[in-house]
């Protein structure tokens, strides 16, 4: 049996286009001095010791605001974003009750998800959220899920979900991916995505898996930064992202840096659209908590230059779709 509400739901995201992927977390305090990418990677594949442990009292963005990136999303021609509310080191964005490792103990206290949905919402910006199963400060990974972790991931997931209203999607990383995180295993899809249908049934849930299929998510998504290249043949329904500077978060060395250009940008989401993947281009605030004026400059460029292709309606031939719905495998 196809499940048509599902299609409806995988037509009405591609058709959202152009978004704003906002990597914001303790990365961004991190590692803006080093020449690591943007997390500990060895600690999760190569059990290295862990390098860069990061304390609440590090998170100090003194100028946080949220409104000015809704701002530069329009003006871009953006009409979604997602913000990375919990990335593969552990820190939480909003002021959660399960764990003492976010902002509730930061030297700022702002809970920077209700923040961002608010000004997104008001700009008219479909916001969702990004949320990493791996998880390096609780140990939450390749090594280790254990029934209590399980419960964890609940009950973080359960306050996004509940605590914020409608969320739209909802971006899962880390999960049985290549560079780490719980395995399927430990961690089914199946359980998790009933458990996040059951709080927000219309919420999509897409995995960054590298997967070319709709197994574990309800759009197929491509790293296209890493190197996850969309094939000639798919046709959609699909997701991708990339960045204008080097890495994923904030670099001292981005203020000043020569970032990719607005043509480029466009050539990207054009080549997207054509195979019906939407696109998310990254914006990294800085510790401040803004963007730069570089990027806020080139989201501009591309508000003026970029034209939304009209509405997907009709299924396109080679669509890739779920015969069944996805049920919770007792």
């Amino acid at each position: 049996m196809t499940d048509y509400n599902l299609i409806e739901k995988q037509k009405w995201f591609v058709n959202l286009r152009f978004g704003m992927f906002i990597h914001f977390n303790s990365a961004t305090f991190q590692f803006a001095d080093t020449e690591l990418k943007d997390w500990e990677y060895g600690h999760e594949n190569n059990k290295e010791p862990r390098q860069f442990p990061f304390s609440p009292k590090e998170w100090n963005p003194t100028e946080l605001n949220p409104a000015s990136w809704a701002k530069a999303a329009k003006a871009a021609g953006m009409t979604f974003s997602a913000l990375t509310a919990k990335h593969h080191e552990g820190f939480d964005l909003w002021p959660s009750k399960y764990t003492q490792h976010s902002v509730k103990n930061g030297s700022i206290t702002t809970d920077v998800v209700k923040e961002y949905l608010d000004a997104f919402r008001k700009e008219g910006i479909i916001a969702g959220l990004y949320f990493s199963m791996l998880d390096l400060h609780h140990q939450i990974g390749r090594e280790k899920c254990t029934p209590a972790d399980k419960q964890f991931i609940k009950d973080q997931l359960r306050e996004l979900l509940t605590g914020y209203g409608e969320i739209p999607f909802l971006i899962i990383d880390g999960w049985n991916a290549h560079w780490g995180g719980p395995s399927y295993t430990n961690l089914p899809f199946e359980e998790i995505d009933e458990f996040v249908k059951q709080l927000q049934p219309d919420c999509m849930l897409l995995n960054i898996s590298c997967e070319s299929n709709l197994n574990h998510t309800d759009i197929v998504f491509y790293e296209n930064a890493a190197g996850q290249e969309v094939e000639d043949t798919f046709n959609g329904p699909g997701a991708s992202c990339n960045i204008l500077t080097d890495t994923w978060f904030w670099r001292t060395t981005d203020t000043t840096m020569s970032i990719k250009s607005p043509e480029w940008v466009i050539e990207k989401i054009n080549e997207m659209n054509q195979h019906n993947v939407t696109f998310l281009l990254n914006g990294a605030p800085n510790q401040k908590g803004l963007l730069d004026d570089n990027i806020i400059g080139c989201f501009n460029e591309i508000g003026k230059r970029y034209k939304k292709p009209g509405d997907l309606n009709k299924l396109p031939e080679n669509w890739i779709y779920r015969t069944e719905p996805i049920h919770h495998k007792q």
